[in-house]
């Protein structure tokens, strides 16, 4: 009874250790750091003179704001989040070390839930068979530059409106002296409804649809919870491979 019960013990305790080390900083940085060198090394050698037109657009506004501040070097961004990512290691006080099973854990995650989102899209597109034209907007053949930037979708747009845009809307329902889970609920749905409209910003975006727009915001509602419960790497996974899964393999015939 004893021996069972240890055993017990032990699966529960491996189960937990999984949950908490992939959401830790240096675990998220490691998990995510080959999908940032494939958006950058990606962008670097097909975007020649110009790679500003391969770039996602989160990225570009970011390195545009630091450009704004005289900051201009091509590696500053990703160094930044790298910093980022280690620093907030730091102030946690996490060990330094990890296993490679949680790694495969966490690309199981992102696995799971980006077709968990691909349903989704599939139930919303159900809803919106009446409409009169057919919904296309994430299903058209890709070039490999246009991969490349659905893996820098998945890395730039989670940087900018997961790590560090729900942060601050939260922050700022705290300060107007609303309550943590109020607080918390405005700053999803806040920042989901930006998510979704900056599809739609500048000469590049796509054009306005009701369903286009209600899916980001759907999507953009998915990955806020998630980032909450899963953290930053499966949710950064969990984009990436959805955009990739939609935007290229479900488009691959002729």
């Amino acid at each position: 009874m004893t021996q069972k019960n240890n055993s017990q013990s032990e699966i529960t305790f491996a189960a937990d250790g999984y949950w908490a080390e992939a959401r830790q900083p240096l675990v998220c940085l490691v998990f995510l750091a080959p999908l940032l060198l494939i958006y950058e090394l990606g962008v670097l050698s097909m975007g020649g003179s110009q790679p500003e037109l391969i770039r996602n657009g989160a990225d570009y506004w970011m390195r545009s704001w630091l450009s704004q501040l005289g900051l201009t070097q091509t590696f500053l961004l990703p160094a930044l989040i790298v910093g980022t990512l280690l620093m907030w290691h730091i102030v946690l006080k996490h060990p330094w070390k990890f296993s490679g099973e949680t790694l495969l854990g966490m690309f199981a995650e992102s696995l799971l839930f980006a077709f968990c989102l691909i349903i989704l899209g599939q139930v919303q597109d159900l809803a919106f068979q009446q409409l009169p034209q057919p919904v296309t907007m994430f299903i058209e053949r890709e070039s490999a530059s246009r991969v490349v930037s659905f893996v820098g979708a998945g890395v730039y747009e989670e940087v900018m409106f997961r790590l560090l845009l729900l942060p601050l809307c939260y922050l700022l329902f705290r300060g107007m002296m609303l309550e943590v889970r109020p607080s918390a609920v405005l700053a999803i749905i806040t920042t989901s409804l930006i998510f979704s409209l900056a599809h739609y910003v500048g000469a590049s975006g796509d054009q306005f649809s009701v369903f286009s727009f209600t899916f980001r915001t759907v999507a953009g509602l998915f990955f806020a919870g998630l980032f909450f419960l899963r953290g930053f790497g499966i949710t950064v996974g969990a984009h990436a491979t959805y955009d990739v899964i939609v935007g290229v393999m479900l488009v691959s015939g002729p």
